[in-house]
């Protein structure tokens, strides 16, 4: 912001009660522009005099009570949340549409993934991944997550490798001491900082490029994911080691976990990471507090139908107006039906020949799932051909169901059957429903009156 009108300020427990007084102040007058905070920003006594945009960065960190408080300083706030790894509740609202959700997968250039790798505690193995890491001029993280026995730790990595340089980490420091080891360890006069999950956030230390994560199983997926983002913020190749008694000893969401974050390692993959987190956690309570919970009595597809048709009934009626801009700058109104399902004794897939990674076909056949036009879907081929070579007659036919599915929705449909050469469209179900009085409808009816030939209309158990 340098040379323009804009006054940044920031707050958090280092500050003292002097500066805090005063910045509290002038930011109850309107002087500070940008205030930069911890929580301490949600307490009483900090008061805003035109509170316009709000951004929560780390969101993960940030519990429902907090971000709720701060949604209430002022009824319009925009509201911008960065993270990693969204936490199951927020996942939720984006993937419903309640929140708009972008994905930045491309990383930085020149960045390799971080080798992870799950073992049991074992000393051989850590005194390994420290010498090698020094031996090329690296420096490492060990993480203990119990303040009361962390020399302890720091005094065995010392009897282990008799020539590091160790530093001891945590939140319970005082301010100045927490920063003189943070500033030793940046400035490469420590080889191993022993530390807490105090190192979690926002440090960004190209030259260590080693992480020993003690007791991971007690680490939740997005922790693990931050923890390793530590490491592996240079051109070099960086190491994650999760120590954890063996699998079969652990609970099943241990097991999970750590397995989850053992196969998403690639850069990029936090998204992949949360979406595990939502199906070994459940979806969390929408209007309250949870931020996690369980949906296996419905099954999670129609969970997620319900929610979002209700979202979707909201926006277009009881807040059509603020909505109705956003669906001009789409190009139109919503889709007649949510979805049309398709059924067809046609032969549609990606076949194994074609594509041998199993994540892989996932993958496509998510990414098929949310393509929303023809652009998208010429870009798609495009892209598919490009990685896999010339398209196979049955990839062929899945497309072109996709554009069937278009229409169906265009067209009211719920569900269409194509089978023995004849196709079979059923209507949404409630009679009631505001389509049954719009064009759409009047023109299906148009076309079956103009070629009784070849389309018939009939009633089947009131639908």
């Amino acid at each position: 912001m340098k040379g323009l009108p804009v006054r940044v300020d920031y707050i958090n427990r280092f500050r003292s009660s002097a500066d805090q007084t005063q910045i509290l102040k002038d930011l109850k007058d309107g002087k500070i522009d940008i205030i930069i905070g911890t929580h301490r920003l949600v307490s009483k006594d900090v008061v805003y005099k035109d509170l316009g945009l709000l951004i929560i960065d780390e969101e993960q960190k940030f519990g429902v009570n907090v971000k709720d408080k701060l949604k209430t300083l002022r009824a319009t706030v925009d509201t911008l949340t960065l993270t990693a790894t969204p936490i199951p509740r927020t996942l939720q609202f984006s993937l419903m549409g309640a929140r708009d959700l972008s994905i930045i997968s491309t990383p930085p250039p020149n960045r390799y993934p971080v080798s992870t790798m799950l073992q049991p505690y074992d000393e051989v193995t850590i005194r390994g991944a420290i010498e090698y890491e020094l031996s090329r001029g690296g420096q490492v993280y060990f993480l203990h997550d119990k303040v009361k026995n962390i020399e302890f730790i720091a005094d065995m990595i010392r009897k282990l490798v008799p020539g590091a340089r160790v530093g001891v980490g945590h939140g319970q420091l005082e301010g100045h001491k927490l920063e003189e080891v943070m500033l030793d360890f940046i400035e490469g006069n420590t080889d191993v900082l022993v530390c807490t999950t105090i190192v979690e956030n926002g440090l960004d230390i190209p030259n260590a490029n080693t992480i020993i994560v003690n007791e991971a199983q007690n680490f939740g997926l997005s922790d693990l994911h931050q923890l390793r983002g530590r490491v592996g913020r240079s051109n070099k190749k960086a190491y994650c080691y999760l120590l954890a008694p063996s699998p079969h000893l652990l609970p099943d969401l241990s097991r999970k976990r750590l397995q989850a974050i053992e196969q998403f390692s690639d850069l990029g993959s936090g998204i992949h990471i949360a979406m595990k987190d939502l199906d070994i956690r459940g979806a969390g309570d929408l209007l309250g507090a949870e931020q996690s919970g369980f949906i296996n009595d419905i099954g999670f597809e129609t969970y997620h139908k319900i929610l979002e048709e209700a979202v979707r009934e909201l926006k277009s009626e009881h807040f059509a107006e603020l909505f109705e801009d956003r669906q001009l700058a789409r190009g139109g109104t919503r889709d007649q039906s949510d979805d049309c399902i398709i059924e067809t004794d046609l032969t549609m897939l990606i076949p194994n020949s074609y594509v041998s990674e199993t994540a892989e076909r996932l993958a496509l056949y998510r990414k098929l799932d949310d393509i929303k036009d023809e652009k998208e879907l010429q870009k798609f081929t495009t892209e598919v051909t490009d990685r896999f070579g010339p398209i196979p007659q049955q990839v062929m036919e899945l497309m072109e169901a996709i554009r069937l599915r278009w229409l169906g929705q265009q067209m009211g449909l719920e569900k269409m059957v194509l089978k023995k050469g004849t196709l079979i469209g059923t209507f949404i179900a409630d009679q009631k429903h505001p389509f049954f009085a719009g064009d759409g409808f009047h023109a299906v009816l148009r076309a079956v009156q103009a070629q009784p030939r070849r389309f018939k209309v009939y009633e089947k158990a009131g639908r």
